[in-house]
């Protein structure tokens, strides 16, 4: 009797959806998102060696 074992069901079985067919309305290549990056990098680093004469 200790042999039968009880197996559950999955507990998000059938709830997750994928739909290959959406498009965003904002779509950002690549590219933009690696130069937007440096950017923000540039920023930072001038902020750090400069910021101080700004805020005092």
């Amino acid at each position: 009797m200790a042999d039968k074992k009880v197996r559950m069901p999955a507990t998000t079985a059938g709830i997750t959806q994928y739909f290959e067919d959406y498009q965003s309305k904002l779509e950002i290549q690549p590219g933009h998102v690696i130069v937007l990056a440096i950017v923000v990098m540039l920023i930072v680093i001038f902020l750090e060696l400069y910021g101080g004469a700004f805020i005092g």
